[in-house]
């Protein structure tokens, strides 16, 4: 317990300086690119962050289990064979987005070279995947921390070079802020493969044992594919959502541009303050899946009831003071991007999205590491479809149009959060009410 703590100290301490990078980063944007600019950006930033997770097939979340539950004298052939897995995925699916990527017409109405940036990216994503996975696995967070925090840094670094160096038009400056993450992610795996390489060298020079291949693949594909399964659909209905939300705007009256202003507001502005203190809950997540995978192994339910309880009391403890500081301070928080009163009210109104969302990243990592990722891919389902359904009928009228989307924001958050407690509970043998033990367990 005390060594899941410190990495998760550790991770949560770089974590809070990379997310203090990234709302600089966001500020950046915000002045450089304006409202619509803005609003143009984050549309298109989900369907990255889709090819993103297909690209890493979830590699980092099967990697870490498998090596978690395994002795280190099977990590260098469980590696091996990984990455030969690897080499032949990303082969296919680069061929896969060369050959989709120009009939995709969302890309039109940003700069023609928006769709290659997707193609360099593949090849750095996975094959950063699988020293992320080993890192993790082994419980070496120091590494983990420092590749977060250097991408922050490095995106930081290219977008205050380019646009204080020179000025661009419109689609050239969306562009360029693409390209900054990119090379961000290009840096962090100069990074990761200099670790992993010293690490494989050490692996080398230890004895080893084979490890069957038909297990190692039924382990990472077991994991992998309802994980990924999972990520694609949260990517994908990420994706979706800004075109949902412009579509119930304009339906409820606004114009092309106002929807997409008033969501640059909502996804550049509001989300980027209350999402801050989220990587707490995302170090949470990382230090989570191998522990709780190794705890579920060994059949240590009053370890997996000591975590739940804990990570619970941990969340609640930073989640409610982070909500009513972005409550009470919204107006000054917001001011730092745009002088809007509208973004300052989406802040306020969220409140309950962010505290749940807050809950619900922990909770993922313990599903994972229970092997209930069916049930959270079933809640994500659900919790969607709710929320989506109220998001478009309650921003489509004209009374309520955002707030009848964030209505259905916060709605689909707390469903999902009741949802995964319910069934971790459930599973684990605690009491959903007080947390502790059941009393036929």
């Amino acid at each position: 317990m005390k060594t899941f703590f410190k990495a998760t100290l550790l991770l949560a301490a770089t974590a809070l300086i990379a997310e203090c990078i990234e709302f600089l980063i966001n500020l950046i944007l915000a002045k450089e690119l304006g409202e619509k600019g803005l609003g143009l950006y984050m549309t298109i930033l989900p369907t990255i962050f889709l090819i993103v997770t297909l690209a890493s097939m979830e590699l980092p979340i099967s990697i870490s289990k498998l090596i978690a539950e395994k002795e280190e004298k099977y990590h260098r052939n469980i590696l091996s064979q990984v990455t030969k897995m690897a080499i032949i995925f990303t082969s296919i699916f680069m061929a896969v987005v060369f050959i989709v990527l120009p009939h995709v017409p969302i890309f039109d109405a940003y700069h023609p070279s928006v769709r290659w940036l997707l193609l360099i990216m593949v090849p750095i994503v996975s094959f950063s995947s699988i020293a992320r996975g080993f890192f993790m696995g082994t419980h070496a967070m120091g590494k983990i921390a420092v590749a977060n925090f250097l991408r922050r840094g490095l995106q930081l670094f290219a977008l205050v070079l380019l646009f204080q160096l020179l000025d661009f038009k419109a689609d050239i400056s969306i562009f360029l802020a693409l390209c900054a993450i990119v090379a961000s992610e290009i840096g962090v795996f100069g990074y990761l493969l200099l670790e992993y390489l010293i690490k494989l060298k050490y692996l080398n020079s230890r004895a080893s044992s084979l490890i069957d291949k038909r297990i190692v693949q039924k382990s990472l594909v077991s994991v992998s594919i309802p994980t990924t399964g999972l990520r694609i659909f949260h990517a994908l209905t990420h994706a979706v959502q800004p075109f949902l939300i412009k579509a119930a705007l304009i339906k409820a009256g606004l114009s092309v541009d106002m929807a997409t202003e008033q969501f640059g507001l909502l996804a550049g502005v509001a989300l980027t303050i209350g999402f801050f203190p989220a990587f707490i809950a995302h170090s949470l997540l990382i230090v989570l899946i191998p522990t709780v995978s190794k705890a579920h192994s060994q059949k240590d339910s009053s370890l997996l009831q000591s975590l739940l309880k804990k990570v619970m009391q941990f969340t609640f403890l930073y989640g409610v003071p982070a909500v009513m500081i972005f409550y009470f301070f919204s107006e000054s928080l917001t001011k730092l991007f745009f002088d809007s009163q509208e973004a300052t009210f989406y802040l306020q109104l969220l409140w309950p999205y962010f505290l749940f969302h807050f809950f619900v990243i922990p909770l993922q990592a313990f599903l994972i590491g229970l092997g209930l990722i069916k049930d959270a891919f079933y809640h994500q389902l659900w919790a969607s479809t709710v929320s989506f359904s109220l998001m478009f009928i309650l921003g489509s009228l004209h009374s309520l149009q955002m707030d009848g989307i964030i209505i259905g924001m916060n709605m689909g958050a707390i469903l999902l959060t009741l949802l995964h407690y319910w069934t971790i509970c459930k599973k684990i043998g605690v009491s959903v009410f007080v947390l502790e033990p059941l009393k036929d367990v």
